[in-house]
């Protein structure tokens, strides 16, 4: 059943944040990259409240914390925008260190998270809906394709992930913002609603990774 997988969901993301912070120095938790760490955070809320929906119950309390899981997301999810600007400033591209980039990256994040309230959460209503064993609130809205905010911070991920990739020879970035984007496209087949959620966590765990390479890669520099 699907709440067996959100759970595992939660706890494969837990595992990564955990793995995220091993031997993480504090001067490297104050860094753009660490901006990952709050979106893990939230994709553990998000499967958590999703994975223990049916033990909750149908009600005030299920929807209001289903509720939270948008809000969480219309904030916290074009986050990625500034871990994804950190990787180049981190790598060491000078041009990347420019002030004009960490303005716009923050403007450009900012407006992200106007749009997404403006146009998803400011205007939600929820219905619960029960399927494949998973009991939840979703919007009573239908979704006619993907959202911008999602497309306009899946287009960084793929510019920056290259840009990376062509200065560092370092390609898992790349790859998993590549996966992610045709797993969102591409429609599954499977009697599951949560199966697409891998393609989701793979790319945390890059993004993780990545992390944790462009470290050991400036202590080796030294």
């Amino acid at each position: 059943m699907d709440t067996i997988l959100y759970l595992f969901f939660t706890a494969a993301y837990i595992g990564l944040f955990i793995w995220g912070l091993i031997g993480i120095k504090k001067k490297d938790v104050f860094k753009w990259t660490s901006f990952v760490y709050l979106i893990i955070l939230a994709l553990i809320y998000d499967n958590g409240i999703i994975g223990i929906g049916r033990w909750i119950g149908e009600g005030d309390l299920l929807e209001t914390l289903n509720l939270l899981r948008f809000w969480t997301h219309a904030f916290l999810t074009p986050l990625l925008v500034l871990f994804a600007v950190g990787t180049l400033k981190e790598s060491g591209i000078a041009w990347a260190k420019k002030k004009w980039l960490t303005i716009s990256a923050i403007i450009y994040t900012l407006i992200l998270i106007g749009i997404e309230i403006w146009l998803e959460a400011s205007q939600l209503t929820l219905k619960a809906e029960e399927e494949y064993g998973v009991l939840r609130y979703v919007s009573t809205e239908e979704a006619s394709g993907p959202p911008i905010m999602i497309l306009l911070v899946t287009l960084v991920l793929i510019v920056t992930s290259a840009i990376l990739w062509k200065k560092t020879k370092w390609p898992v970035f790349f790859i998993g913002a590549i996966v992610m984007t045709i797993g969102s496209a591409v429609p599954i087949n499977v009697e599951s609603g949560a199966v697409t959620n891998a393609f989701e966590l793979f790319l945390l765990f890059t993004l993780i990774w990545t992390k944790r390479r462009l470290i050991r890669d400036k202590l080796q520099s030294k």
